[in-house]
Order: structure tokens, then C-alpha cells, then sequence
């Protein structure tokens, strides 16, 4: 027996939507040296934005562990 297929009406995203997840990547970007901006997009909308930051120590300011 088929079961009926379930279907959802999605507006498309709007410039304001566009702006506002713009705004907020360029921000997340902005702030980053070094690192990882990730964007989610479902149905063709940004849900989510992930930033994931490295921070890199130059060579001769490591510590070795004996030294701490």
C-alpha cells in the first residue's frame, strides 16, 4: 500500500534573509585568523554557521613540557 507523500510549502528565502545570514558570516569571517566557517543550508535556507578557531603559537614560543 503507498502512502501519501507529505509536502511542505517552503517560501523562498528573501533578500532580507539573504542580507541578515550575510552579514553574520562576514562577521564570523572578519574575526577569524586562522579556522573554519561552516554554513548549513536546508531547503535553501541557512539554518546554521559554525566557526571552528585555530590558534597557532609561533615556534619559539612553545613550551616544552619538562619547562612548565
Amino acid at each position: 500500500m503507498l502512502r501519501p507523500v507529505m509536502q511542505t510549502t517552503l517560501s523562498a528565502p528573501t533578500r532580507a534573509d539573504a542580507a541578515r545570514w550575510l552579514a553574520v558570516v562576514e562577521k564570523q569571517v572578519s574575526e577569524l585568523r586562522f579556522g573554519v566557517v561552516q554554513i548549513t543550508v536546508h531547503d535553501s535556507r541557512v539554518v546554521q554557521i559554525e566557526r571552528t578557531e585555530r590558534i597557532r603559537l609561533a615556534p619559539d614560543s612553545a613550551v616544552a613540557p619538562a619547562e612548565r
